[in-house]
């Protein structure tokens, strides 16, 4: 026993020592980065989703990466917006080659905030070359920026406008599994519950939706034809003329799509490398034959360039993406103590003077949204300026986090406001009795045991609980009334949970002005006083990887280690098993039903201030 497990012990530390050399290795035989030679041409290969943040790991994200694995990849919205920026302004980079096929597109504010920055690369004279296999309407938008956009002749691109659908489970949880969902709220558009006790949508919440829905709608038609030079009323012809229009295409959707004036050409990958190749400097090496950089290696030589000692004053930036929950979450959702562990980090460093709120949001927990307002409020008297830029959504909770900043700036199509409260309980006595399972015992008071779900619930328990709602609905408008100086009156007018596109909601009262995460940068670098662009330092305040996560990422990202991960099929093994798979929207409704009964002390129900908003 001693030998096998001083052999186990040996195998393991040899093990990890090989490793650890390997990594050693492809740091010295690095070479550091590639330069970048004249008449360079960038191409920007987006996978995965457009997010704020990455809610993967940097060890998980280089281990898939190494092992050709594109699931879970993303990109970061920031890093484009500041690789196009610095290749606008490069004399090195001659054009920009874009390629949507593995773009998972999100929102339309974060698009239209991208789709601006490629528009600016292209009213600086360089090209914009765009190929796709095949888009959907949201890859269009950013397509539509471009010089010259080519489709394959085989792919296909159709328009069809915006639509929210989402399933009911009012029948099959009531009707057939005996589940009883109680639903306490504040707030006649507030839709967010209704899968749960109705079997199809309100008419109230079908106004509400296509209302904003329509504005978004209308812009995004109105961005198409300016970048297109069309006209929005032709394209809008041209979606309700759709049948007939593939039709009279013979079924061809790429040719029906240059009909439409929607793509430049139709052509093969292969014939858009040559025609780069023809353009710029031939690289019989590269991948197309064309003198090129990729997104990874150019952004790895914006990072090279940055200073890990800066005097300057430094802008802050904490983004709240995702969910809103209580305690510690992980990048990607929003915590009431971990994103207020940043901004109170952000508060007590000397370095930084301002701090910018980048919320991308449908909501959440009250109780974790106001733990993160009553940061931003001491950040405030603290002497530190505070703006949010809202993204995608910032609703309902996202809203209740925004709402005390100094300026609230979103998108013209963010999705915001849904100021409205409520709350679930499902109980199961029913659903037990199918089974020949029933509950009975005693209490000292009538309502011991009255939040058992196991049991009927009363009707004085569901008042009590109603007032609870009440109580948070009463606490959201007065908030909001007294951070925008406003009455309780006007605020409970835009209010009772109803939906607003960001145009929508500035009309309203509820956003300031229109404008990116850079306008908002600006602004409250004005408020601090730190002088202009380049007078003081943009740092994102995060949550520190351990080191051991950090030495693996390197190493993954390295040669060696990449090379290692792809001749072990252990690691391939390993990597299928930890990715994370996406759920579809039943089941992340039902873990969403699960999560609001979870038990909070002294509490009857867990307000709930979300959005379910997204397109």
């Amino acid at each position: 026993m001693n030998f096998t497990r001083r052999l186990i012990v040996n195998i393991l530390f040899f093990g990890l020592l090989a490793l650890l050399l390997l990594f050693l290795l492809a740091l010295a035989g690095s070479g550091g980065a590639k330069p970048i030679l004249d008449d360079t041409a960038l191409v920007i290969e987006p996978t995965g989703a457009l997010v704020e943040q990455y809610s993967v790991d940097p060890a998980t994200r280089m281990f898939n990466r190494a092992l050709g694995s594109h699931e879970g990849e993303e990109m970061q919205l920031r890093d484009l917006l500041r690789v196009l920026e610095a290749a606008q302004k490069d004399d090195r980079i001659e054009r920009i080659v874009l390629k949507l096929d593995r773009l998972d597109a999100s929102g339309l504010a974060s698009l239209r905030e991208a789709a601006g920055a490629i528009a600016k690369v292209r009213a600086s004279g360089k090209e914009v070359v765009v190929f796709s296999e095949a888009m959907d309407q949201k890859q269009y938008l950013l397509a539509a920026q471009g010089s010259e956009v080519y489709l394959d002749p085989m792919g296909g691109l159709m328009l069809e406008g915006l639509g929210r659908y989402r399933q009911y489970y009012r029948q099959g949880l009531q009707d057939k599994l005996g589940v009883d969902v109680h639903l306490f709220k504040v707030g006649t558009f507030k839709s967010a519950a209704e899968p749960y006790v109705l079997d199809a949508a309100s008419d109230a919440a079908k106004e509400a939706d296509l209302f904003w829905m329509n504005d978004v709608w209308q812009r995004y038609l109105a961005d198409i034809a300016r970048a297109r030079k069309l006209d929005p009323a032709q394209l809008a012809a041209g979606i309700d003329q759709l049948p007939m229009g593939v039709e009279a295409s013979h079924g061809d959707l790429g040719q029906y799509a240059l009909k439409q004036k929607l793509v430049d050409g139709l052509k093969t990958a292969e014939e858009v490398a040559d025609l780069l190749a023809e353009r710029g400097a031939r690289d019989e090496d590269a991948d197309g034959g064309f003198r090129q950089v990729s997104f990874e290696e150019y952004l790895g030589h914006l990072n090279a360039k940055v200073s890990p000692v800066d005097p300057r004053p430094q802008v802050a930036v904490v983004v709240a993406e995702g969910e809103i929950a209580g305690g510690e979450q992980p990048p990607g959702a929003v915590g009431g103590v971990s994103t207020s562990q940043l901004l109170r980090e952000a508060r007590e460093d000397d370095k930084v003077k301002a701090l910018v709120l980048r919320v991308d949001s449908p909501g959440g927990e009250v109780f974790a949204s106001e733990q993160i307002r009553r940061e931003i409020v001491e950040l405030k008297k603290a002497g530190k300026p505070v703006v949010v830029s809202m993204g995608d959504l910032a609703a309902s909770g996202g809203y209740w986090i925004s709402m005390n900043a100094d300026r609230i700036y979103a998108d013209e199509s963010t999705i915001t406001g849904s100021i409205g409260i409520f709350g679930l309980i499902p109980t199961f006595p029913r659903a037990l009795d199918k089974i020949g399972v029933h509950s009975d015992g005693v209490g000292t008071t009538r309502f011991a045991g009255s939040f058992d779900v196991t049991r009927p619930l009363q009707p004085e328990v569901g008042q009590v609980i109603q007032s609870v709602i009440n109580k948070g609905y009463r606490d959201f408008t007065g908030r909001v009334a007294t951070a925008r100086k406003r009455s309780v009156e006007q605020i409970d007018a835009v209010a009772q949970g109803r939906v607003w596109s960001g145009a929508q909601a500035k009309e309203r009262g509820l956003v300031d002005a229109f404008g990116g995460v850079q306008v908002a940068i600006e602004d409250v670098a004005r408020r601090a006083k730190l002088g202009k662009a380049g007078e003081y330092q943009v740092r994102y305040v995060e949550k520190a990887a351990p080191p051991f996560t950090r030495l693996l990422s390197e190493f993954a990202a390295s040669r060696a280690g990449a090379y290692v991960l792809q001749e072990s099929a252990t690691a391939q093994g390993l990597a299928r098993t930890l990715l994370p798979r996406a759920l579809p929207q039943t089941a992340a409704d039902l873990r969403f039903l699960e999560s609001a009964i979870a038990p909070t002390r002294g509490v009857p129900v867990r307000a709930l201030a979300y959005c379910f908003c997204e397109l």
